[in-house]
């Protein structure tokens, strides 16, 4: 089970890398073990992984097998899956849209597209926090319950899903809605939908 982890992983970083989802070093993914989590080393990239990359932690952040030090961001990750027993998997990364509303301080709020309001709702802003604080933590964890995607001011993105192909979709339409939201900017501004229009859209997820 172990090595399917790992191997799921290196695999989605490979995908986030090629679409530039997670640049250089930046990023972190992680998938829940048993009552541990498999998480990405301090320092790797996620494009590029190998096994050794990717370390076991407890509940607590403590290593328990691996020879490089968990991502920094470990407390994140575990503060998400201690909230929501649905998330199995999690990413973190810089995308390059994704970061420019995380840098501008605008939450993925409005309902641009039919798609976003089903999967996400809205994609809200965290206030910034130096990273890999508590604070940082603290500031994010507080829309865990509610949502399965935040935006961290001057940081990035985070989401978690119950596999980690539907955290990668995720992300995948994340990062498209924003650049559709920046290109319709430069159009004179989004057509949004209206109180009904997306009432609907929330009665087929009730449904």
């Amino acid at each position: 089970m172990l090595n399917k982890l790992k191997s799921e992983i290196i695999e989605y970083g490979r995908l986030a890398g090629l679409k530039n989802y997670t640049p250089g070093y930046s990023g972190n993914l992680s998938a829940r073990y048993q009552d541990k989590i498999l998480i990405t080393s301090s320092g790797s990239a996620n494009g590029y992984l190998n096994e050794d990359e990717i370390v076991l932690i407890d509940f607590e952040g403590n290593l328990i097998e691996g020879e490089k030090k968990p991502s920094s961001e470990k407390l994140l990750h575990i503060e998400f899956y201690k909230q929501r027993p649905d998330i199995n998997y999690i990413i973190h990364v810089h995308s390059p849209y994704l970061s420019s509303f995380a840098c501008a301080h605008i939450p993925l709020d409005e309902p641009v597209m039919a798609e976003n309001v089903f999967y996400f709702g809205q994609i809200p802003l965290a206030d910034y926090a130096m990273p890999s604080s508590a604070e940082l933590v603290r500031n994010t964890a507080k829309y865990f319950k509610e949502y399965d995607a935040v935006l961290m001011a001057n940081h990035g993105f985070i989401t978690g899903a119950s596999t980690i192909k539907d955290a990668f979709m995720k992300l995948e339409l994340a990062e498209s809605y924003a650049k559709v939201v920046i290109n319709t900017k430069i159009l004179g501004g989004a057509k949004v939908l209206n109180n009904s229009e997306t009432e609907k859209i929330n009665l087929l997820k009730r449904g």
